[in-house]
């Protein structure tokens, strides 16, 4: 499942969204579906004897300190 990066080109909105299949993303804002796909920044994690557990960094689209997806998090209310 990827996840992908948008902007929303008629609320200006700035989210990530889950993509399944031949779905299309819509706004969570608006609802619109007319969007611009952003460049993605992704991190990965390794887990291992000679490298110490990765912790997730901020969001990579607005720095939120809860992690990457925490942008859109805020808006579902």
């Amino acid at each position: 499942m990827p996840i992908f990066e948008y902007i929303c080109q008629e609320c200006d909105h700035q989210f990530e969204a889950l993509v399944y299949g031949k779905e299309k993303a819509a706004c969570p804002k608006c609802h619109g579906r007319k969007l611009s796909p952003q460049l993605s920044v992704f991190a990965v994690a390794a887990k291992g004897p000679s490298s110490p557990a990765a912790t997730a960094g901020p969001c990579g689209s607005c720095g939120d300190p809860r992690g990457p997806g925490a942008c859109a998090m805020r808006d579902m209310d």
